[in-house]
This record gives structure tokens, sequence and C-alpha cells, in this order.
């Protein structure tokens, strides 16, 4: 690939760090509002991500505003949630907004397609240092700088940016990792995403655009370091949850291996950093219930979006102001949740909690929607 130094005065109008589901939604929106936008990822399109695939609806509308139909491309309508505690206690309920089946291989790859079309500029490489002097942003990959009047970070939930950027949670060791893969199933639920309990974590199921079940969890470090390896705790311990384990005997796996990633932090984190605004799970990542991470990227993308287009076209370029408006925003959608699924996340792992949960859940479906309410959005236009 060809390396380039971008002299100031190609400077850009926004480089977005990071091509998931945040940084591409803000490259289309901004690019769609006339601006010059340069991304940076560092694997081209497309490619498997650990995801939990399930998006809800509230962002269906937004992302039709942006061009972007995933029913249309393929992406499975799903209407039901089912919840279950390790030893197989488990209550269905119809979901409010439902929500879609897609994978992050074609769901990126459509987002990626449609901004390429609207001029956006790519280059596939890691980003090693954002510095920011003068108003401007100079952003440092693999020997070469870039320049810009703005920098959106979306590179994920963890990266060796965040050292350099000193922020705190990098430094800490976290207790968090996930595990994802794709399945052949003979007669898994297509409208079904699925949470199940088993020790030390959950793991979500749902089907994806071409049939394939999404398996994608979350385990405690404590619990799953006594394994050798995925299929070894996969078997001793995800497969004591009696559902989980008949999934296992009835599918086939796809992958070659499992993908995984470590070093998951919860903590929070603020949404605006030495000047870059940041996105999706780079601001804050929410518990996977539900997969409304995926909703919350999106939703993210289009505040920055709108709070940085609004300061481009200030002849006066008020930074200050553009991150008060985009810190305000976000903790007034978000903020709220992240503490509700932090909660959450506390009673699904403690199994007396969870079975007495769903024991009152299952008498009153009216306790289980309240609690999948709280950490869901309403539609976004």
């Amino acid at each position: 690939m060809e390396r380039r130094i971008l002299p100031l005065l190609e400077k850009k109008d926004v480089i977005i760090v990071g091509g998931g589901l945040a940084g591409l939604t803000a490259a289309i929106a901004l690019s769609g509002f006339g601006h010059r936008i340069l991304l940076f990822e560092t694997n081209a399109y497309p490619h498997h991500k650990v995801c939990g695939e399930y998006v809800s609806n509230e962002v269906r509308p937004y992302l039709e505003h942006l061009g972007v139909d995933l029913i249309a491309a393929g992406g499975v309508s799903i209407t039901d949630f089912e919840i279950s505690t390790p030893n197989g206690n488990k209550i269905t309920t119809t979901l409010s907004l439902g929500g879609t089946g897609i994978s992050r291989f074609l769901f990126d790859e459509l987002l990626y397609n449609k901004a390429k079309s609207q001029g956006v500029e790519f280059i596939f490489a890691k980003v090693g240092n954002i510095q920011f002097a003068a108003n401007t942003f100079t952003v440092a990959s693999e020997g070469n700088t870039y320049h810009a009047t703005a920098v959106i970070g979306a590179y994920g939930k963890r990266s060796s940016l965040d050292k350099t950027l000193k922020r705190a949670f990098s430094f800490k060791k976290q207790d968090w990792l996930a595990v994802k893969a794709h399945y052949k199933h003979p007669n898994f639920a297509e409208n079904l995403v699925a949470l199940h309990n088993f020790e030390g974590g959950y793991g979500g199921l749902s089907k994806t655009e071409n049939g394939a079940v999404n398996f994608c969890y979350l385990a405690h470090y404590d619990t799953f370091k006594k394994y050798t390896d995925i299929d070894a705790f996969n078997r001793v311990v995800v497969s004591k949850n009696p559902y989980l384990r008949d999934f296992f005997e009835e599918s086939e796996p796809i992958f070659d291996k499992p993908l995984a990633i470590a070093q998951i932090s919860f903590d929070k984190k603020a949404p605006v950093v030495n000047h870059i605004i940041m996105c999706g799970d780079t601001a804050g990542l929410i518990h996977p219930l539900c997969g409304n991470g995926m909703a919350m990227a999106i939703h993210s993308a289009k505040l920055a979006s709108e709070a940085m287009h609004v300061f481009l076209n200030d002849p006066k370029k008020d930074r200050n102001k553009l991150e008060h408006e985009y810190t305000k925003r976000w903790n007034t959608f978000f903020r709220n949740r992240l503490w509700f699924g932090r909660k959450l996340q506390r009673l699904l792992l403690d199994d007396k909690w969870m079975n007495a949960g769903l024991k009152l859940a299952g008498r009153s479906k009216g306790i289980l929607n309240y609690v999948i309410s709280k950490t869901h959005g309403k539609p976004i236009l």
C-alpha cells in the first residue's frame, strides 16, 4: 500500500481513527454534510470482529436515512428474546422494538462501501499517535503524518492509543475476555436472540444473514484461567447451562477457531480526551445485554457528527463549545444506560439473584421488558 504524507495544505476536516460501526457511521454522516474525511482502519474489509451481531431497531431509521438498509442487505428480523440461568431456568418475551441479526463481516462492509461512494478516503494502517497543537491535529501512522481540524476516536474497546493518551483504565489489568464463533445449527429460531448465563460469564446467540448462528460470550478471567483453552472452557463451564450444552451438541462450527479478545474494560471513560471526540466503545462500553452496544455505537456517531458539523461550519471554530455539547448529549443518552448495565451485569453473575429475578419475571413479563427498556434507547431519526 502506498504511503504518503499529506501536506498541511491538504489538511482534512476530520480524521477518524477506527473503522468499526461508530467510525464508519460518522464518516458517512460527515461526508454527507460535505466535509473532507480520512479514516484509518487496521484491517481491510471485509473481516470478522468479536461482536454480538444483533443490533436494536432503535437505529434502523437513522441508518436508512444514511442510505443503509440492513434488511434489504439480508439481515434477519429478530422479535423475541430469551434469557436463562446456568441451571436452566428460562424466560422468553417479545422485544418491543425488535432488532436485526447481521454479521459484522457484512455490516461493516456495507458501511464501508457507502462511505467510499461518498468520497471518504481510507488508509488501512495502525495509528501510533495523535497530537494537538496550534488548533490542528497531527496523526502519525507508519512513519507518515496527516493533519486535520478535528479527530474522532472510534478504535474500539482497547488500543495502545489509550496508553499514549494516558487513559486511566488502560494501565489497569482488566478482568474480562470475549469469545466469538459462528455455527451451523439445524433448527435455531430465526427470530430469536438469546442470552444464556454460565459460571463467570454469559453469552448471546442469534442468527446472521447467511443462516449462521453467532455465539459471542463474555467470561471473567478468574473462571477462564483454570482451563487450557477455549474448547476446554466451552466443554466444562459454558456447557453446564443445558441450553448451551444442547446448542454445542447440535451445532457444527464454521470458523477454524474462535475469535477472542482480552483485557476488556467496562470502566467509566471520558467522551472527550485531549480534544479528541470519542465514539462507540472508545467512549464507553456497556455490558452486551441484548446487543445494544452496536446501537449505542451508531447513535454516538450520530451525536458526534452532528456536533462536529456545527463546529466545522462555525467561523470561530469554538472547540470548547463542541466538546461541551458532545459531552452533554453523550451523557444525556448513554450515562444512565451504562450505569444500569453495570448494575444488571452484577445480577447476571449472581446465581441466587438471577434465579430469583427470573422467577419474578416469569410471573410478570413487564419486569423483564422494563429491564430491557433500561438498556435500550428509543428510535432515533
